[in-house]
């Protein structure tokens, strides 16, 4: 194989590697807006799916260059709500 190749090949598995964090980053952003509408309408919220998808995000970045994640708690679902109100 040529360094070219190399090359190529080692930058498409990184390019792959970043596209999957890019979706299940998106997943928790979405789990995290969720959580903030329910806070701010007063209905109850979990922070599971958060934190679900941060335990993915967390195992993927282990085999690349991605970069973790912090789990969630309802506290600080509590302080986005309170600051998206202001």
């Amino acid at each position: 194989m040529s360094v070219h190749e190399a090359i190529t090949k080692h930058t498409r598995k990184q390019n792959a590697h970043l596209e999957r964090f890019l979706v299940l980053d998106n997943e928790r952003e979405a789990a995290i807006e969720e959580a903030i509408a329910l806070c701010i309408a007063g209905e109850p919220f979990s922070v599971d799916a958060i934190n679900g998808a941060t335990d993915r995000i967390n195992r993927h970045a282990q085999s690349g260059i991605s970069p973790t994640r912090v789990h969630v708690t309802p506290d600080m679902v509590r302080e986005a709500a309170r600051k998206k109100r202001k």
